[in-house]
């Protein structure tokens, strides 16, 4: 398995994101007779291809044929579902809607679409990457360094000025006009001009977008008392990646001892009964599919195989290149692909799905709506902040876990720190299935 860098990784993502863009504008181009800059933001970059190509990159790179087309196919439709999510809460459009083509989930993805994406995943995959990286090798390193510089200052620049001309005061024009009483008025006239040519180039970019349709929440007029975490917002889904990763870790603990005989840690950090892996995945799901939960058992069932199955194969793959270790290992079970997942495990996922949305879910929020808001909200950022620091010295310990495996002798202070506290023998009652990978 190759240890990209992160040199090397940035560069793929701008070369990936500057040749989406060519595509992108191109085909509009085409399609619509004039020049059309259809990057998300002003310079010439899309960067949800450079973000999508270097996740494949990095979590797909030891599969080959079908198997590299088809999870590229999932990735691609993730990401380009999760995009079009993201850019209609932010901006109040809807760039793109696949609406008028068949096999398509609410507009924002499709089927034909998505095997373009996957298409395009796999050359990427299978032979871009190592192409561009040779190339870039060949060049002067220091003068490639320097331009990796300016290229990512630039990019944060026009990212966070195109983020806040959109969602600021380009939809508010009224705002101009108050600040005409209090601040310059040459800058706020050269900041309305900016904004303004950045909406246009949306709009000629998207001639198609049109305005997001916000379903109201209380259609009665009625007004009701002040609720903790309504919806699927930010408390929602920290509640849920607690209770996810708290009951993941318990179901895994049950599941040991009735297939193993054994009681077995199952836990994904150092200080407490805490699965990370279950917790994202609740999460994740979640939000991603809140405004489905009410549909058909097979509807749930197949996203939730399928993005189970993607999800921890990412997982397993991330975990081994960061803390050198495998913490599961399906080789054994039939249908199995390279030891991450299996079949049976995928399916598994997919009735997690069914069972969580349509029986735990609606006790969950239930439950989660009774508490009070000021207390919700003081749970939740101390949870947050319990959590981080947990996170964080799990993964010191695992990356020194790794060291000591390594023969890498503890230098620095966080070093000696890991080997008191944490030292192999209480790390291996921790993690008792992480082994080296073979």
């Amino acid at each position: 398995m190759h240890h990209f860098t992160g040199y090397e990784l940035l560069w793929l993502f701008f070369i990936y994101s500057f040749g989406g863009w060519v595509l992108e504008t191109v085909l509009a181009t085409l399609k619509q007779r004039k020049f059309a800059n259809r990057g998300l933001v002003n310079g010439p970059f899309c960067v949800i291809y450079g973000f999508t190509v270097v996740c494949m990159s990095i979590g797909l790179q030891e599969l080959t044929g079908f198997w590299l087309f088809a999870f590229a196919v999932v990735y691609a439709t993730i990401a380009e579902w999760i995009s079009g999510h993201l850019i209609e809460k932010a901006f109040g459009v809807r760039w793109w809607d696949y609406s008028g083509r068949r096999w398509n989930l609410d507009g924002y993805i499709c089927l034909t679409a998505s095997l373009i994406w996957g298409a395009m995943g796999y050359v990427a995959v299978h032979w871009g990457n190592y192409l561009l990286l040779t190339l870039i090798s060949l060049l002067p390193g220091m003068l490639m360094r320097i331009v990796l510089l300016v290229l990512a200052g630039v990019l944060f620049v026009d990212v966070l000025g195109s983020f806040l001309l959109l969602t600021g005061k380009s939809r508010h024009p009224e705002r101009w006009e108050a600040a005409e009483h209090g601040l310059d008025k040459v800058g706020d006239r050269l900041g309305a001009a900016i904004a303004g040519f950045v909406d246009r180039r949306i709009h000629k970019a998207y001639p198609k977008a049109k305005k997001a349709v916000k379903t109201p929440e209380n259609v009665s007029g009625q007004t009701s008392p002040p609720r903790f975490a309504v919806g699927c917002g930010f408390y929602k889904v920290v509640s849920l990646f607690l209770i996810g990763a708290f009951l993941g870790d318990i179901t895994e603990t049950i599941f040991c001892r009735v297939r193993a005989g054994v009681w077995m840690s199952r836990s994904s950090v150092v200080w407490g009964p805490f699965s990370i892996v279950w917790g994202l995945a609740i999460a994740l799901v979640s939000w991603m599919l809140y405004q489905y939960r009410n549909r058909s058992d097979r509807f749930l069932f197949l996203v939730g195989t399928f993005l189970g199955g993607a999800y921890e194969y990412l997982c397993s793959v991330f975990t081994e290149l960061v803390f050198g270790k495998v913490f599961w290992d399906y080789s054994k079970i039939p249908f199995n692909l390279g030891g991450r997942i299996n079949l049976l495990y995928c399916f598994f996922w997919g009735i997690a799905a069914v069972v969580w949305f349509k029986a735990i879910l609606p006790k969950v929020e239930k439950g989660i709506g009774m508490i009070p808001v000021m207390a919700g909200k003081c749970l939740v950022w101390g949870m947050v902040v319990f959590m981080s620091c947990n996170i964080v010295v799990s993964c010191m310990a695992l990356i020194r876990y790794d060291e000591r495996s390594r023969g890498i002798t503890a230098e620095a202070s966080w070093q000696q720190w890991c080997d008191a506290h944490y030292d192999d023998a209480k790390l291996m009652k921790i993690y008792p299935n992480a082994v080296e990978p073979k």
